[in-house]
């Protein structure tokens, strides 16, 4: 709550209602329902007279101790008001301002406001009458939206009290009872483990569903619940995976629960299973029978293919050049020419003082029956078909406009076929 201390006219109003609106108080002298609640006061500058407390005592005298006098700065009010707030805290955060809207210290108040509601801070204007008049319009600029559900100007003692009652109620939930929360984890995943949760109980209804129920939680005090499980992913599937498929919460008091969505980012190793199992036949030995007569079926040969091992032979090649080297193999089949693979070789120079002949060998190829349309394996003729291309890789051209000589890497090494 901020308090201007300029308001001299209602100031018995404001401790007589603040003080019984404080939430309710449990018999060790502290805010029940999980509230918890800090005053500023503020002229010409701001003071958190209390950080977010639970006494109540501590708040009684916070609320009595502003005096009237000096200026208005709700800058500095606003901005002390939102530094008692912990940004991570899930909890709703409330401002209740007390003034008459007239900023007479400090910078325009207007961003500091904005900024507190865009970070989901609820504010309430309470406009008092000064003695510079009552800006109305500045109230319902900066409270929250709709003005009349947040902005009361000028209330009498009922009017007051009424809506301290109303927002002691609003910001004072009694906490959840009779929670049950459904977790359903990602088909991916397999749930392997289950520990008992810090609150309530949970049980695995199969392998991928948990449920967790609490009887309550924040009923007496600011309070959260953990539950740990461990997971197995089960996919074949890299990627970064979320691990809930869905999470459904209830309470008796119908509260709205946001909960964190994690995700995983799972490598999986690449698996090809290139010979699935065959389907079983089954059969049956009858009882104190010596044999049995199974037909099998027909089975057909798996995995046939070809390997082609070929060799070309590469005319009067200079000495002290080495040659780059392709084989390109393809088959027609259904009257179309088909790829069926590429290789790349260098072949090292020879040291001979003439040019001669120089034989590439054991060049192989691997042709799966599979990459055909034929049903007869091996039994089927294949139309293959075979390109070599060639040429030199060293030379002594140099182009007329470089200027940079040609100089041999230390580290190159040539391959030896």
């Amino acid at each position: 709550m901020t308090i201007s201390n300029t308001r001299r006219r209602h100031a018995w109003a404001l401790h007589s209602q603040i003080k019984p609106s404080i939430p309710t108080r449990s018999t060790d002298g502290t805010i029940g329902s999980g509230s918890r609640i800090g005053i500023v006061s503020f002229a010409a500058s701001a003071t958190a007279n209390t950080q977010l407390i639970t006494s109540v005592a501590a708040l009684d005298a916070a609320v009595d101790s502003p005096s009237a006098g000096g200026s208005t700065n709700h800058a500095d009010a606003f901005t002390k008001a939102v530094q008692l707030f912990d940004a991570a805290s899930p909890n709703r955060k409330v401002i209740v301002l007390f003034t008459d809207g007239n900023t007479t210290a400090g910078p325009n108040p207007m961003p500091i406001a904005m900024a507190a509601k865009d970070d989901d801070i609820t504010i309430y204007c309470i406009g008092l009458d000064g003695s510079g008049g009552l800006d109305v319009t500045a109230l319902e600029t900066w409270s929250s939206a709709p003005p009349a559900s947040y902005v009361l100007i000028t209330p009498d003692d009922s009017e007051l009290e009424q809506f301290f009652a109303n927002l002691a109620a609003d910001i004072s939930k009694p906490g959840a009872t009779d929670i049950v929360i459904d977790e359903v984890i990602h088909p991916d995943f397999t749930i392997t483990s289950l520990l008992p949760p810090d609150q309530g109980s949970a049980h695995m209804i199969d392998a991928h569903t948990i449920q967790w129920t609490i009887p309550e939680l924040g009923v007496n005090t600011s309070e959260g619940a953990v539950l740990q499980f461990f997971i197995q992913h089960t996919a074949g599937t890299s990627g970064t995976k979320a691990v809930n498929q869905s999470i459904h919460y209830q309470d008796a008091q119908q509260n709205v629960v946001q909960f964190p969505d994690p995700v995983v980012t799972v490598t999986c190793d690449t698996t090809f299973t290139p010979e699935p199992c065959p389907t079983p036949i089954d059969f049956t030995i009858s009882s104190c029978s010596d044999a049995v007569v199974i037909d099998a079926g027909a089975l057909s040969l798996s995995s046939q293919g070809s390997i082609v091992q070929l060799s070309v032979t590469l005319r009067d090649v200079c000495p002290g050049k080495r040659i780059a080297l392709a084989v390109a193999l393809s088959e027609t089949v259904c009257g179309k020419q088909e790829p069926r693979g590429l290789k790349t070789f260098v072949v090292p120079a020879h040291q001979n003082l003439t040019c001669q002949d120089i034989t590439v060998q054991c060049i192989k190829f691997i042709l799966p029956d599979t990459l055909n349309d034929h049903t007869c394996g091996l039994c089927c003729p294949r139309n293959i078909q075979v390109q070599c291309f060639a040429h030199y890789i060293d030379t002594d051209f140099v182009c007329c406009d470089s200027t940079s000589p040609r100089i041999a890497c230390p580290c190159s090494k040539e391959t030896t076929l």
